[in-house]
């Protein structure tokens, strides 16, 4: 709810003219009433209307400005008149108005431009930028008339008024990393892959990991949506990078690293966020060393997650992208606290990358670790990992352990049971079938609903596919073990209960309804934990409830100084493109802060990113018209369930050029501008 004086907003009427401030309608919507902490916003105008929070805005000016905007991206498509040279007019017209040299030929000519553009222009962005204008126009016509009929410049014409704008679309806004998705998309559809890929590493650095294992929030906000269906935005991201790759270039920087600032920065850990932290940092100039304690470079995508999602040398390729700006690894590293002291001396500032490795439990009677059989689901993954990808081999004494016969997990004839419902836990139970086990079980507390929205429904239905057994509405009460050697489990059943009050639906015990499992093998995937040994305890840095580190989530600064925190280890287990957005923030950040003596701040760019995610870019109740309904979403081709649960070869293979080209041109090009003037 915001408090405004007049708006417009997605469709809202609102006019407290005659009234008093006090006594100001509030808006529906959550529109930036404050710009950032030092300065409140006299107005916000975008794509769906126009909000003003102080009387006194120069309405004029402000529709001046806001179609200046429009200039600067008026030609970025270039495919239609309307567009191109439907906001050239409205500029000049705007502008010949505000300064006082107008005609009301102009302002009929303005509204008839506005309306033209509203229904010829291909793309989102000729269609919205009237909008507000004539919002302006109709409401605040005395204004408009008054510059004319005096010929004189609006009232604030020549102040000093800050006008931030920001373009954004409903993908991009969706995505944690604020990927400009319409772009490489529309480098897919000009077969100007450089240019897609360009696009993508702008602000996600890992385009072939994120083209492949995103859980693609961006799709569940793609207006395509209220069409037909969502367009099939990650399979066409990874285009541009396996294009790079697949022809041996070499990489696609979205920019020129700049000159050497003599600015030194320290990451622990070179999972997602470290590797993204440290190549945007090198983008500007300023020595990254990361640390990472593994023998490999990677972290938990390099160790946790299989071969048959992210095949090792094409993440290996965006490894090398980071190594390519002069990035400097360090494995078998662990950092110590006495290392995180040092760095202190040694470098401008840290980053805290470090993962979440630690298993936690199912919280089950009898769960004891020495029980032969219970496997935390990060070793279990590590070692099977290490195999597939790198060659490394089990330990003897692991092997035993673990109840193994063999240098790599091999399950033969056993049967694992998985308790999760998550990434970690499908990798578990897709890893176990592809080991030769026998039987697989998810034991999930909830529905297959609920396992797909934490997942995908790609990945929940691939499991299905090769043999996975899920065990829904259900839980592990007892490990029963003899000799310290797992057994059977103990089920217990329930069912969803409707809260009379009509709250959240509870999960109610049925009675009677235990039953039990021959088992070999328990694999907890419940979460995760980070192991925060490396702090110094003298730090005394804040936690969260949680147990992560705790930073307001914008700068990612921890309660000490000099020392950030991205991904994992600051929100606890998160997805890669979370990571990956965390980190390109927290890197943003870091670079001003060593350069300008210790200062935090955000640019303009990141606050409007904060407003438009509060707000919601996309509206789900929209109704889509002017496009061509019914256009089916292609699919990529999958390997077949009988190849594929033997092996881990690449199950997702991708687009054809024919598919992706079809693909990229159902993208209505959603681009929106958004503006607050302060």
């Amino acid at each position: 709810m915001s408090k405004v004086f007049f708006s417009t907003w997605r469709g809202e009427s609102i006019n407290n003219f005659d009234k008093a401030d006090d006594a100001w309608e509030e808006s529906a919507y959550n529109l930036p009433e404050q710009y950032n902490e030092h300065s409140s916003s006299k107005a916000f105008i975008g794509w769906d209307g126009v909000a003003l929070f102080d009387s006194e805005v120069d309405v004029v000016r402000l529709a001046t400005e806001y179609a200046a905007q429009y200039q600067v991206y008026s030609e970025a498509c270039g495919r239609c008149a309307p567009g191109r040279w439907g906001g050239r007019i409205l500029y000049d017209l705007m502008d010949k108005i505000a300064r006082g040299e107008g005609t009301m030929q102009d302002m009929d000519h303005l509204k008839e431009v506005s309306r033209t553009m509203q229904s010829t222009s291909k793309c989102e962005i000729g269609k919205t930028v009237p909008t507000p204008l004539l919002d302006l126009m109709e409401h605040f016509e005395a204004d408009f008339v008054r510059c004319i009929d005096e010929q004189k410049p609006s009232k604030h014409y020549d102040e000093n008024v800050s006008y931030i704008a920001k373009v954004t679309a409903p993908c991009t806004d969706a995505c944690p990393a604020h990927v400009d998705i319409p772009g490489y998309i529309e480098g897919v559809r000009d077969l100007r892959f450089d240019d897609s890929l360009t696009a993508t590493r702008q602000t996600m650095p890992l385009a072939h990991t994120c083209g492949r294992v995103c859980p693609h929030p961006c799709e569940d906000e793609c207006r395509r949506t209220n069409l037909d269906e969502p367009i099939s935005i990650m399979a066409l991201k990874r285009l541009g990078a396996d294009y790079e790759t697949d022809h041996g270039f070499g990489f696609f920087h979205p920019a020129e690293k700049k000159a050497d600032t003599g600015k030194k920065v320290a990451i622990v850990g070179s999972g997602p966020a470290g590797l993204t932290a440290a190549y945007y940092l090198a983008l500007e100039g300023i020595h990254c060393d990361v640390y990472e304690a593994l023998p490999v470079l990677g972290g938990e995508v390099a160790v946790g997650v299989p071969e048959y999602r992210m095949p090792i040398d094409k993440y290996n390729q965006d490894i090398e992208a980071v190594r390519d700006l002069g990035v400097n690894f360090i494995v078998n590293t662990p950092v110590t606290a006495e290392m995180m002291r040092q760095f202190e001396t040694d470098y401008d500032a840290t980053m805290v990358a470090a993962g979440t490795r630690l298993s936690k439990k199912v919280r089950c009677g009898n769960e004891r670790p020495e029980i032969q059989g219970y496997w935390g689901a990060i070793d279990f993954l590590d070692r099977v990992n290490l195999y597939e990808k790198y060659d490394i081999k089990i330990p003897e004494e692991v092997q035993k352990e673990n109840l193994l016969t063999t240098d790599y997990v091999d399950l033969t004839g056993k049967t694992v049971v998985c308790v999760g419902g998550g990434f970690t836990s499908m990798d578990v139970v897709r890893c176990s079938i592809r080991a030769g086990a026998e039987k697989v079980y998810m034991v999930y507390r909830r529905d297959e609903k609920t396992i797909i929205r934490n997942t995908t429904y790609e990945e929940y239905h691939e499991a299905v596919e090769e043999g996975v057994e899920f065990l829904f509405h259900s839980a592990v009460e007892e490990m029963v073990d003899e000799d310290d050697v797992l057994k059977t489990l103990k089920i217990n059943k329930f069912e969803l209960v409707p809260d009379p009050n009509g709250g959240r639906a509870q999960l109610v015990k049925i009675e009677g309804a235990d039953y039990t499992i021959d088992v070999d093998y328990l694999v907890p995937a419940v979460s995760q934990s980070a192991d925060f040994a490396l702090l110094p305890e003298e730090w005394e840095l804040e936690m969260t409830s949680w147990g992560t580190l705790l930073t307001n989530g914008k700068d990612y600064m921890t309660s000490r100084p000099g020392v950030f925190a991205a991904g994992d280890c600051e929100y606890g287990p998160m997805t890669i493109v979370n990571a990956v957005g965390q980190a390109k923030r927290a890197a943003s950040v870091m670079s001003r802060y060593v350069q300008n003596g210790g200062e935090i701040t955000l640019t303009d760019d990141e606050i409007m990113e904060d407003h438009l995610r509060r707000m919601k870019v996309y509206d789900k109740k929209e109704k889509i018209v002017g496009w061509l309904p019914g256009l089916a979403r292609e699919e990529s081709e999958v390997l077949d369930v009988d190849v594929r649960k033997f092996n881990n070869m690449e199950v997702n293979l991708g687009f054809t050029q024919d598919q992706a080209l079809s693909e990229a041109d159902r993208c209505m090009r959603c681009y929106y501008i958004a503006m607050v003037a302060y």
